[in-house]
């Protein structure tokens, strides 16, 4: 990959629903296998292609930066802080503030998903469309835990809503290609506490920013909820090799 590539990753919240196995760490560091769930994460996206990494932190953030300090795996880590709790919306946007004025774009990582998609894909599938944001999908039957995104032909975003089609749904793997200008233009303040998901991405739909979503067939994990955090103890521990692309 050509250009270097900023991850901002969202690593600020309690994770309330983890905290009856996991109660005394944040919840992207909880241990799999004896490493912390994010270095799986920062691993697999370092393989992509990111060069530079912020960690939007909060909650307990001192386990996260004292464990990964100013770089991981010889990629430059920085911290944004959230003094209080400000949502996933506020996170990203007080994030934001570390971006280089000549980075148009960005990836988003939520801190407590895994999910295997391919950045080069992601990046050509947004660029080839002028893309506001991209968002990664993946097939799930858990209608009750996802929203299902509907898109046209082409990827664009119509509408989230509960599945009532039949059909197998897409839902938000929590990776987004973001570009700056855009989210800019939404007019939220950096200090505004807020949710990406309910704030921010429907106001982006609602003001006509183009939203697209790209579906992908690679593993994914949310370790949100006990369940699926055991699940991760089998999974991710094999991809704990890393190698850089050339």
């Amino acid at each position: 990959m050509s250009d270097p590539v900023t991850a901002i990753v969202l690593a600020g919240g309690q994770g309330t629903r983890l905290r009856s196995v996991v109660p005394d760490l944040p919840k992207p560091m909880a241990p799999i296998a004896g490493r912390p769930f994010l270095e799986y994460l920062l691993d697999y996206w370092i393989t992509q292609g990111v060069s530079r990494i912020i960690l939007s932190v909060g909650y307990r953030r001192e386990a996260i930066m004292v464990h990964f300090g100013a770089q991981y795996r010889g990629v430059p880590v920085e911290y944004s802080i959230e003094e209080k709790p400000m949502g996933t919306g506020g996170g990203l946007l007080l994030a934001t503030q570390h971006l280089n004025s000549n980075e148009k774009a960005f990836l988003l990582l939520n801190g407590d998903t895994y999910f295997a998609a391919s950045l080069r894909e992601l990046i050509e599938f947004a660029n080839a469309r002028a893309a506001a944001w991209t968002l990664t999908l993946f097939p799930t039957d858990e209608t009750d835990r996802y929203m299902d995104l509907q898109t046209d032909s082409w990827g664009q975003v119509l509408n989230f809503r509960r599945n009532t089609s039949g059909k197998t749904p897409h839902a938000n793997g929590g990776v987004y290609w973001v570009c700056a200008k855009h989210l800019a233009q939404l007019g939220f303040t950096s200090s505004q506490e807020c949710s990406l998901e309910t704030d921010i991405l429907p106001k982006a739909m609602a003001t006509g920013q183009k939203v697209f979503g790209l579906p992908s067939s690679g593993v994914f994990i949310d370790i949100g909820v006990p369940k699926d955090y055991q699940r991760a103890h089998t999974l991710l521990p094999r991809t704990s090799q890393v190698k850089k692309p050339n």
